[in-house]
This record gives structure tokens, sequence and C-alpha cells, in this order.
């Protein structure tokens, strides 16, 4: 399973966690409340880690990413076709500005990084 995937989990146990403490607040029951304010401590703990992870992961991709030896920004056209350039470059890898890898390497327009010129 993917990180986002486990992220995702790990959001939708801990909303349902504190939806049962809230049900079990109104009943006063001191055992179960306590047993859920657990559960939602490991669950917090579990998914800032695995956030940690994510943007561990996202940087080491951007440092690989920026190793490469050309970049440049892709024209319009080169857009429209990104088929037919992928295939014309090899070891092409196209950043968009709106993903992760893109806010991360703080890029502005879509950017093509090869390992030489295209």
């Amino acid at each position: 399973m993917n990180l986002k995937q486990e992220l995702q989990q790990l959001n939708n146990k801990l909303d349902k966690s504190r939806r049962k403490l809230e049900a079990a607040k109104q009943r006063e029951d001191k055992p179960i409340i306590m047993q859920f304010e657990r559960d939602i401590a490991a669950l917090t703990k579990k998914i800032a880690k695995t956030k940690g992870q994510q943007t561990f992961q996202t940087s080491q991709k951007g440092k690989e990413v920026k190793g490469l030896a050309f970049k440049r920004v892709l024209t319009k056209a080169e857009q429209a076709d990104m088929g037919k350039l992928k295939k014309s470059v090899r070891g092409l890898v196209v950043v968009h500005p709106m993903t992760a890898l893109g806010r991360e390497m703080g890029i502005k327009e879509v950017t093509g990084f090869a390992p030489k010129q295209f």
C-alpha cells in the first residue's frame, strides 16, 4: 500500500474514533472515553509519521530530478502532445507546478528534466 492510501485510511480511522469519542462523552462512559482518547493520540502520531515519510520521499524525488543534466520549460505544443515528446526524449521527467513535486521544487511552469538536451 502506498503512503497516500495509508494516510487516507488513518485519517478515516481518526475521524471514526473522534465521532465515537463524542458519543461516549454524551453517555459519560469513562472507560470508553479513555480508550478512544488513547486511540486518537496513537493515530495522530502515526499520521504525523506517515506525512513525514511522504515529505521525505517527495524531497528525495526532487533531488533526483534536479540532478538531471538538462531542464527547460515546455511549450504549449509540447504539452499538448506529451506522448510524442516522451517517446522522442529518453529519460524525460515532466514536472507540473501544481503537483507535490512541483511545489517542493518551487517551479512556476510545466518543466521537463532530462539527462541530455532536448
